[in-house]
């Protein structure tokens, strides 16, 4: 695991799909250890262990659905968290199947974020280096520029764009995206979020640059 942030740890590349790398992130908060997103890579989970284990374990949608959900529960008795809409897809029991947004501990906010699935989700952590936005695949890093995670015949492109309408209100200070095309998911952001948002927005209607 990397070290990105002094509270903020990021998993191993894995490639789910050709020209798409994810990795998942591991914050060592106020209120316990939380993972978000999801990890394959087995030898992460001992790396976990020696940073303290996981307390909570945050999923942003079903694609971050693996085995290893079970795995990461039973080495540290970890929390499943996942909206309600696809936690029966989980495999495992989920103990938070939210449905409303809500506060964690008063450092993080977990935001339904519907669009690219009916239950993505976004998380916005207080952090040691400032706010940190987890937007899983609802916007995306695409070399270096924000897209919206919008499929065809699978999202929702109304609830798309009013969740990224949401989304633009927020002021993190580094965004973090689960799947991403380029060299990183991870943005330190340097002019405001809401002018990334609106040009995610303006990618809903039309085709994806390469």
């Amino acid at each position: 695991m990397k070290q990105i942030e002094p509270d903020l740890w990021e998993t191993g590349t894995e490639q789910p799909a050709p020209g798409l790398t994810t990795h998942a992130y591991l914050w060592t908060s106020p209120v316990g250890n939380i993972l978000f997103y999801n990890t394959t890579h087995g030898h992460e989970v001992d790396h976990m262990a020696r940073l303290g284990g996981v307390t909570r374990h945050y999923l942003s949608h079903q694609d971050e659905i693996a085995p290893s959900l079970r795995t990461i529960r039973d080495r540290f008795g970890s929390t499943l968290h996942l909206h309600a809409s696809e936690a029966h897809l989980a495999g495992v029991t989920v103990d938070d199947p939210f449905t409303a947004a809500h506060i964690v501990g008063s450092v993080l906010e977990v935001i339904p974020a519907p669009g690219h699935t009916p239950g993505s989700t976004c998380y916005l952590a207080h952090g040691a280096s400032g706010t940190y936005l987890f937007t899983g695949d609802t916007v995306y890093l695409r070399n270096g520029s924000w897209a919206p995670g919008y499929i065809p015949g699978i999202s929702d492109r109304a609830a798309l764009d009013e969740t990224l309408t949401e989304l633009a209100r927020l002021e993190p200070d580094i965004v973090i995206s689960s799947a991403f095309v380029g060299d990183s998911g991870v943005m330190t952001l340097d002019r405001p979020w809401r002018e990334h948002v609106e040009q995610a927005r303006r990618g809903l209607s039309q085709p994806p640059s390469s």
